[in-house]
């Protein structure tokens, strides 16, 4: 290896102080060639790789090439991988050099036919508010105290950059269709062209090509905002880069330190305010950040409609035995009364509201997940009352009994001790239907004021709720006309009553 102070002597020592080959190879130790090429070029460290023989290969190779050109007239799925080739070669040629060998080889008579283009990409320059890409990501926050697995939908138009983010517990479709009108919502407008991978809640089947077969529901809501869909190829995440890169930059930005929050309402609040801060950011390459070439962006934007699309599932079922009605493989109660009856479920991203001729009987927050029951106590009391025994193992009371206050534990307990088990469990359930009228707080206050004075019924109870209410203060009547002072000489010849 030549250093650059012995290239820097030869050189000296022959061009400017007339030394010959023969003296600096005696000075220096060096070959002649060796001189000759350091006063014939510049100095370079970099010795060029001979290209690498395939001494076990090399009997095989004109095989591999007439295999890779007969493959120019066949279809790219029933082409030649470098496996396939590898497995022929063994089988057919008995060859016995190693797939890495083969790899190579293959690689580079592609490179040097012009058959491999996969690996290059071209720069694409996006038009001003055109198009969009969507995508899905995963994350957890603490919920409640409890650590949560949730599902964030993102958009984000390839001008300007822009993101939207939103947060869900699944990927349902009417979560995915609920995210777009909120997403449409915080950008103005609706972008004429969205861009998707292949997922279920718009796909229902993959041809060849581009072409895809639609969900109806898609369809729907493609129709009602007026956007045209384009989906990646399948392997292909590369054809929406963009909406994947704000995933990983909202996992590491957006959501560290993870969430601390009692509701996914409060999560998309900060996820929302994070969209609007990063529109100081620019992109790397762009002279305008995100806000100013939104501000271009979003006058070339379809109008929303005028009415939001009722994201709303409809379904007729019939009540249970158990007075609850089934919904994606979760139960939500009714009042006891309409057991066995058909009712009318409205099914909303985060609702379930219960209708029976009409009226509205019952009303819960979704769940998500397999085999949930969710329970309102006031469907059941009637019930209790009736069966008072199963008081203590029935699931909905008992699930109630973990979160009510110490205060109705006492009461219940003294209830029983002063009417006996089965009255008092009856009398006790009766103040349990207050909590239809009234506001927790003030039962519960009220609880504890009876417990203070020995009261030991529900009756007690209800006269304290009642009459324990601030009182009442009325002002006087203003602009009504005096009553007039009665004139009493004109009764004087009535006589006197005896």
């Amino acid at each position: 290896m030549i250093t650059m102070d012995q290239y820097e002597y030869i050189r000296t020592a022959h061009r400017v102080y007339g030394k010959s080959i023969r003296q600096i190879q005696k000075e220096t130790g060096h070959s002649r060639v060796t001189i000759r090429k350091i006063l014939e070029g510049e100095f370079s460290e970099y010795k060029r790789r001979s290209v690498q023989a395939y001494p076990v290969l090399g009997k095989h190779t004109d095989t591999i090439e007439r295999w890779l050109k007969e493959d120019r007239e066949i279809p790219k799925k029933q082409r030649h991988t470098a496996r396939r080739i590898y497995t022929r070669l063994v089988e057919e040629e008995g060859y016995a050099g190693s797939e890495v060998t083969v790899r190579r080889y293959v690689r580079q008579v592609k490179a040097k036919e012009g058959m491999d283009t996969s690996r290059a990409y071209l720069i694409l320059e996006p038009e001003c508010g055109q198009e969009a890409e969507v995508d899905w990501g995963e994350a957890i926050a603490m919920v409640r105290g409890i650590r949560t697995p949730f599902h964030f939908f993102c958009m984000r138009p390839r001008f300007s950059g822009r993101p939207f983010v939103r947060a869900y517990p699944c990927e349902r479709q009417q979560a995915f269709f609920d995210a777009h009108a909120h997403a449409f919502t915080f950008f103005g407008g609706v972008f004429p062209v969205l861009v998707y991978d292949n997922l279920r809640s718009a796909v229902e089947k993959v041809l060849t090509g581009r072409n895809r077969i639609e969900q109806d529901a898609f369809r729907k809501l493609r129709s009602y905002y007026n956007f045209e869909a384009r989906f990646c190829n399948p392997g292909s995440a590369n054809e929406k880069g963009g909406v994947e890169g704000v995933i990983g930059y909202v996992r590491r930005n957006f959501l560290v330190p993870v969430p601390v929050v009692d509701s996914f309402e409060e999560l998309n609040a900060h996820l929302l305010r994070s969209c609007l801060r990063h529109g100081s950011h620019r992109i790397a390459g762009r002279t305008e950040n995100i806000d100013s070439l939104f501000e271009r962006e979003k006058g070339c934007l379809i109008p929303l409609p005028a009415v939001p699309l009722a994201n709303i599932t409809l379904l007729e079922t019939n009540v249970d035995k158990y007075s609850t009605v089934v919904v994606d493989k979760n139960r939500y109660s009714v009042p006891v009364s309409y057991a066995w009856l058909k009712v009318r479920v409205e099914l909303s991203i985060d609702g379930v509201d219960i209708f029976h001729d009409g009226r509205r009987i019952a009303h819960h927050e979704r769940l998500f997940g397999n085999n949930k029951w969710q329970l309102d106590p006031q469907h059941y009391l009637e019930l209790v009352r009736r069966k008072p025994g199963a008081f203590d193992s029935a699931l909905v009371i008992r699930r109630w009994r973990e979160e009510w206050p110490a205060c109705l534990e006492k009461l219940l307990a003294r209830f029983r001790q002063k009417q006996g088990d089965t009255p008092g469990i009856k009398d006790f359930i009766s103040v349990l239907m207050l909590y239809r009228d009234y506001p927790p707080e003030d039962i519960e206050a009220v609880v504890e004021l009876a417990l203070e004075n020995s009261v030991s019924t529900s009756d007690g109870i209800r006269h304290m709720l009642v009459y324990s209410g601030p009182e009442e203060h009325f002002e006087p009547l203003q602009g009504w006309p005096a009553t007039p002072v009665p004139d009493m000489t004109r009764y004087a010849g009535l006589g006197v009553i005896r």
